[in-house]
C-alpha cells in the first residue's frame, strides 16, 4: 500500500491546504496526519530554505512553541556557522521564543498571517529579542 500522507513542500501548497478552513478543521486535518509529522515536515523545509548569506554570520537558537489540541510542541531552530539545524524539543538558551496556536502557526508559515498583526492581536506570543525576531524572518527563502 502506498503512503498516502501528503507532504508539504512549498508555502503555496500549505496555503492551498489551509484555504477556507476554520481552526477546528485545520486542527482535525493535522491531527489525522499527525501533528509531529506535519510539524517535522515544515521545520525540515525551513532548515532547507535557510540562506546563510542573509544571516550575516549570526548564531542563535530560535524556539517555536506550537499549541495543538494534544499539548504544546516545541522545536529549536539553531543557526550557527552558516548552518541551520532543527530539533524537536525546547532549545537551550533561545535568543527568541515564538508561540502560536497550531492553525495560526500554519497560516503564518503559509504567508496567510502577518507576524506583526499576529503579535499585535495576541496570536503570536514573543519573548526574548524582538528586533532579532524581525530580522531572522529574512534568513529563510519563501
Amino acid at each position: 500500500m502506498a503512503d498516502e500522507t501528503p507532504t508539504i513542500e512549498s508555502q503555496e501548497q500549505l496555503a492551498e491546504l489551509l484555504e477556507g478552513r476554520t481552526d477546528d478543521e485545520i486542527n482535525e486535518f493535522v491531527g489525522a496526519l499527525g501533528v509531529d509529522t506535519v510539524l517535522g515536515q515544515i521545520f525540515s523545509v525551513m532548515a532547507e530554505r535557510f540562506q546563510p548569506d542573509k544571516a550575516g554570520g549570526q548564531s542563535a537558537v530560535i524556539q517555536w512553541d506550537i499549541s495543538a489540541p494534544g499539548g504544546t510542541h516545541s522545536y529549536a531552530v539553531t543557526v550557527n556557522d552558516g548552518t541551520c539545524t532543527v530539533a524537536p524539543g525546547a532549545g537551550e538558551s533561545p535568543r527568541v521564543t515564538l508561540g502560536l496556536a497550531l492553525a495560526d502557526f500554519l497560516r503564518f508559515i503559509a504567508g496567510k498571517l502577518d507576524g506583526m498583526q499576529a503579535f499585535m492581536s495576541g496570536k503570536l506570543k514573543l519573548s526574548g529579542d524582538m528586533m532579532f525576531a524581525q530580522q531572522m524572518q529574512q534568513w529563510f527563502a519563501r
